[in-house]
Parts: structure tokens; sequence; C-alpha cells
């Protein structure tokens, strides 16, 4: 395909045609961002900082421009495009602040008159991004990439070319030199021929476990380092002590958040089946109250599904449920790209809404008696990228951390990324990490110097 339109799902209408890059425009693109990098890796920290607290103002400063692309793009709220972009900020500033203490060289004591380990980066890294947090996942990559010495090269999911563009165009209004970041405007089917090129050193990928699993094939027969943060089926485990008022809050805001469609929602709400009744009946509710329009009004919260197929493909997951014998408590009604917070109640661990991902505003609810129950059910998953606690015993909690088979525990609060943790997942939900100290070192060659004088 030589050109890709991008679409607004709330309108249906296109919006911009955009001419896909040739083999010979992205080969330019790799020589450049390879050329860029034997330059990029000299600079030193405190110019690198200079820049990236350029690109948080940068955020800052046009983040009203930024998130309107972001609504008209994937239908996402206004509202929580806007908290995307100061989350894109606050990751960039969190970078630029911290790089050079994560990134010193570390003193190891042997036998040696001098021994240590430094991080180097590696060189040209390509990230294959979705289009649900479209600038979130880009800058998770990117801030501590660029910082490290890493040049960056983005193949962007193909109904998000806009927001592509203007994360790269955050890059150049801040300052960096041209071709350390750099978009490539290509289909999922050009990928493969950007891995193989010797100038492309290693890859990320978020997204699905297909695409994930074909990138780290790819990437193994190169011999190129990974990062994968692929799917979810988060759980909510209700416990009966918990404050059910806040749960409810929280468990709202963590399924239903950007329509749902995020790999760290949580999905399977498991609740001990003695506060089943009331809770699901609040939950209900909340559910119910949720306001649902035009993304571009500030006080909608779920917006129309990024694609029509993406809807299509979450009403016959929630057909295939109800045919299973879970019953249909609110909504599980699709008008095109358009999908109604649906809650499921009565949901087995046979059932499809409970073993597959469901990526939208659809809530499975699983009732359990044992706290065994509940972790075994949680671990019923093939994926492992975080799960949610609500107790007030934390303390009895904390010490049953180690038997849940994720990559994070929340007690008390939603699975989220934050800057200052790592994050990512096991099993299907991939390898490797991603933010924090040890986010940043993914992409560093770990160098043994070893000196007797």
């Amino acid at each position: 395909m030589s050109h890709t339109i991008t679409r607004n799902p709330y309108t249906g209408e296109s919006l911009i045609s955009y001419k896909n890059h040739t083999q010979n425009e992205v080969e330019e693109i790799l020589t450049k961002a390879d050329e860029r990098f034997y330059e990029w890796r000299e600079t030193s920290f405190a110019h690198r900082k200079k820049l990236l607290f350029a690109a948080a103002s940068e955020l800052k400063e046009n983040k009203q421009e930024y998130a309107i692309t972001m609504v008209e793009e994937v239908g996402k709220p206004i509202s929580q495009a806007i908290a995307e972009i100061e989350k894109c900020a606050w990751v960039c500033e969190y970078y630029a602040e911290n790089a050079e203490k994560f990134l010193q060289d570390e003193v190891v004591a042997t036998d040696a008159d001098k021994s240590y380990v430094r991080y180097e980066p590696l060189g040209v890294v390509l990230a294959v991004m979705p289009w649900n947090y479209p600038f979130w996942q880009v800058f998770r990559f990117a801030a501590p990439a660029l910082m490290a010495g890493n040049i960056a090269v983005l193949k962007h999911a193909s109904n998000v070319f806009g927001c592509a563009l203007n994360i790269e165009a955050v890059f150049r209004r801040a300052g960096f030199p041209e071709n350390c970041f750099t978009t490539l405007l290509i289909g999922s089917d050009g990928v493969a021929d950007v891995l193989k090129n010797e100038k492309v050193k290693a890859a990320t990928l978020t997204g699905s476990g297909p695409a994930g699993s074909a990138v780290a094939s790819l990437a193994g027969e190169q011999i190129k380092k990974t990062v994968l943060e692929l799917g979810g089926s988060n759980a909510l485990i209700v416990l009966k002590d918990c404050d059910i008022d806040s749960a409810i809050n929280t468990c709202v805001q963590a399924r239903f958040q950007n329509t749902g469609q995020s790999c760290i929602a949580g999905k399977r709400l498991l609740v001990d089946a003695v506060i089943a009744d009331e809770f699901v009946e609040k939950l209900h509710k909340k559910v119910k109250d949720l306001q649902s329009g035009d993304p571009m009004d500030a006080d909608t919260f779920i917006g129309p599904m990024a694609r029509e197929d993406l809807a299509v493909e979450l009403e016959k997951q929630v057909s295939d449920t109800l045919k299973e014998g879970a019953k249909l408590l609110i909504g599980g009604k699709r008008k095109k790209a358009y999908f109604e917070p649906t809650i499921l109640f009565d949901v087995t661990s046979a059932m499809t809404a409970f073993k597959e991902e469901t990526f939208g505003p659809v809530l499975a609810v699983t009732t359990f008696d044992t706290i065994e129950e509940a972790i075994d059910l949680s671990n019923k998953s093939k994926f492992g990228l975080g799960v949610s606690v609500f107790t007030r015993d934390v303390e009895a909690i904390e010490k049953l951390v180690y038997r849940f088979d994720e990559g994070a525990v929340f007690i008390n609060e939603l699975v989220k990324s934050d800057p200052r943790l790592p994050f990512g997942g096991i099993k299907e939900s991939g390898y490797g990490r991603e933010l924090s100290s040890h986010g940043i070192r993914e992409f560093t060659n770990r160098k043994t110097v070893f000196i007797n004088s």
C-alpha cells in the first residue's frame, strides 16, 4: 500500500492520507540514524538533559494540540488525552533528572587494581508501538533510550501516523539534532526488513502476542536484543474486608479508562462471594453513570473504540461468553465503533471473557470463597502483567505477593506504569522491563572493564 488513510472512529470520517515511505526512503532514514548515533553518543548527559527538559516543556505548552490529534485518530476522550501528554512530560523530566545517576559506572571490587561496569548505548533502536496510548507508549521508551545515548526509530500503528509525526515534531522543536528520533511511515509488513537491517541494533515492541512473537523470532535470528510488552488480562481481587466504595471507584477506573483499551486494565473482577451481591449492585450503578459521547467533550469518559473492527471482535467475545452461560448485567450493545460499558456476571474460568483478553469496556465478574481460590483464579491466565488486590489487611496480602504469577502486584490501587518503577510482565505478557533504572539499562551494553596497572 503506497498510502495510509487515518479515520476518526467517532465520526467515521477520513482524516489524512499519508504517503508511505518507500524501501529506499527507509534505508536512507536508517543510514542517517546510524550516522547520527556516533555523534549523539559523544554528547554529555548535561546536554541531553537540557534537550529532554525542552521536550517536556514543549509537551506541556502544546498539550491541547497534541491531544486533539489523539482524539481524532483513536477517539480517546480529550481529558484523558491531555493527561497522557502530561504524563509524557513527566517521564521526560524524570529521565532528564536521573539518567546520569542510573548509568554511572558501577565499581566492583575484584583482584584487579580497578574494575567496573560501564553502561554504553547500543545504537539505533526500533520501536514498534500500538495505538491505544499513542504518545505514552512511545515516550516511555524514547526518553530513557535517548538519554542513554541511543537513537530511536519509530514504527507506529498505521491509524496513528498523525500522532507519530507529532512526536517527531516534539523532539525537533525541543532542539534534538536531526535523525535522533525518526518516524517510519510503513505498514506491519515492512517491519521485518527494518529488523534485518544491520544498522538496527535492537527492538522494543508493545502490542499483541502474535506481533511480539513475530518480532522476537526475527530479532532472535539476527541475534538482536528485544523488549516485549504484550497483552494482559489483569485480575481485580476484591476481598470481603475491603473498603467497598473505594474499591469500586478504583475498579471502574482500572477497567473503563481509555474505553477499556489497555493492556494493564483490570479485565477480570474476582470478588469474595460474601460481598458479591452488594459489590456488584454498587458497581452496576457506577458503570451506568459513566458518561459516553463525543470524545471532544471534557465530560466524556467513554468514547468510541479506536476502530469498528475492534468493537466487532469484542462484541463476539461478549456474545460467546453469554452463550457459555454468563449473565449480562449492563451494556453488551455495539453501534459502529462504540461499545457500551458492559458487566458480565457468573463468569467461570472456562468462558471466553475469562480466558481471552477483552480489549474494550467489558468487565467479567467471577466469585470466590477463599484467598487460595482467588489466587488460583488470578493465575489461571496465559498472561502475567499485573494484579490488584483490595483489602484492609495489607500485611497478610503482602506475605502472599510471591504467589502471584505477575510482573506487578498493586494493593488497594489499580495497576499502572510509573516512571519510577520497572514495568513489564511474564508469561505471554512479554519480557524485559521499561521505566526506572531497569528500563534505561535494557538498551545498553553492560561493559566490563578490568585494569591492572
